[in-house]
């Protein structure tokens, strides 16, 4: 599974291990929010559904961050951009631990957004471009499931706040330790070089602008681009922003209880993203995809729909948390390959984070329809819908193995 990491060379691997750690420390403080919702509901007084808005107004940000941070990296470099965004998330995530207001927070969470999104586009197109293309699938595949690492210490260190400190406290502790990544923008500075850029981005005019993506030429993958991201996001955010409130609200689990039910699914999750970053280059892009859609269809029915006992729960985590890892895992290496490189930042930043800005409403949908049907048949039919437009923008793609443009390189 990584023999592929054997064959690269030293830069690669300072890259790809820079893009890791910057993932990894993103979901750390993205993931945090959902672990304190039953205390961020108790603090402020709030319902489900302010809560579904600071996560819908997370995700609306993300979406503009994500666009702006790819147009940055390919104006002011991919390695400076990342540095920039890595900061800006850290240091609002930090801020938030100190409001003493929803609106407070919902601001300092909409700041968060935009850095959230800017960071992925800034890594993903990095990696892209200085991971040789036959092992791209597989070195993008393994980035994402950084996702897990941080997602899993955010589980460790919410158990850890929420034992040892009252609620109203361990937030604000929990939030706090969002700093860190800070520290990661010294590695970056030292280790990472900048990739060269081919000289097909000669091709794309120096004066292009974020709008460029919709050019005739490239329209076309720019759309079905935004509406996989679209289905990518909805499913994920659907299911896990209110996961940890399903388990202890409507499970009665408790604090240990729902951090052993995460850890199945993160682990899996990890697992997923190397295993689907494998069939990328083996199957192609639009196989895979469709493979673990069609997987988290079937497992959010089980999981959420259909009534079973706590220990069947505990052992589904596992190939939800692995089908669920597939889609996102995926679509670095699709989106790097829809565009030419004057303008791969941009048009990876928009797909993938475009899914965001309509998908925001998913979590705030969930805590709506959950106050008449209940919070587990929210989710599932949210995510349902979801993963079933991811059905339909893939049926639109090309099958390739190890990608190709969707339309011609260069913008008319």
């Amino acid at each position: 599974m990584f023999r592929w990491y054997r064959e690269t060379g030293p830069a690669e691997r300072r890259t790809f291990w820079a893009c890791l750690g910057g993932w990894s420390l993103d979901a750390l403080d993205v993931q945090m929010f959902s672990l304190a919702i039953p205390a961020l509901i108790a603090t402020f007084g709030l319902s489900r559904s302010d809560a579904g808005l600071i996560g819908a107004v997370t995700l609306v940000a993300a979406a503009f961050g994500g666009w702006i941070g790819g147009f940055l990296s390919d104006r002011l470099g991919r390695v400076r951009a990342l540095q920039i965004t890595v900061l800006w998330f850290a240091v609002s995530t930090f801020l938030a631990a100190f409001a003493q207001s929803f609106t407070q927070l919902l601001a300092l969470k909409l700041l968060q957004g935009i850095g959230f999104g800017a960071e992925w586009a800034a890594g993903a197109v990095l990696m892209a471009e200085a991971i040789r293309p036959e092992h791209r699938g597989k070195a993008l595949g393994a980035v994402q499931g950084g996702w897990a690492i941080g997602w899993g210490a955010a589980v460790l260190l919410s158990t850890l706040a929420f034992s040892c400190l009252e609620p109203e406290v361990a937030w604000r502790a929990l939030f706090a330790c969002g700093l860190a990544p800070a520290l990661f923008i010294l590695y970056l500075r030292r280790s990472v070089p900048e990739p060269a850029r081919p000289r097909t981005a000669a091709a794309v005019p120096a004066h292009a602008g974020p709008l460029a993506i919709f050019s005739p030429g490239l329209r076309r993958a720019t759309v079905i681009g935004a509406l996989l991201g679209l289905g990518a996001h909805g499913g994920f955010h659907a299911l896990f922003t209110w996961l940890p409130t399903y388990l202890s609200a409507e499970r009665g689990t408790s604090v240990l209880g729902t951090g052993l039910y995460l850890a199945i699914i993160i682990a899996s999750f990890g697992l997923g993203c190397l295993v689907a970053g494998g069939l990328v280059d083996r199957l192609g892009r639009r196989r895979t995809v469709a493979l673990f859609a069609g997987g988290c269809m079937a497992l959010v029915v089980l999981y959420l729909l259909v009534p079973i006992d706590g220990t069947v729960l505990l052992l589904l985590g596992a190939p939800l948390g692995f089908c669920a890892a597939g889609i996102p895992a995926s679509l670095a290496a699709l989106f790097s390959e829809l565009f030419p490189s004057g303008l791969r930042g941009t048009g990876m930043g928009f797909c993938y984070n475009a899914g965001r800005l309509a998908s925001a409403a998913l979590p705030l949908g969930v805590g709506l329809l959950s106050e008449i049907c209940g919070l587990g048949p929210a989710i599932g039919l949210f995510a349902l819908a979801a993963y079933g437009l991811v059905l339909l923008a893939v049926g639109l793609l090309p099958d390739a193995r190890s990608g190709g443009a969707l339309l011609p390189q260069t913008p008319r």
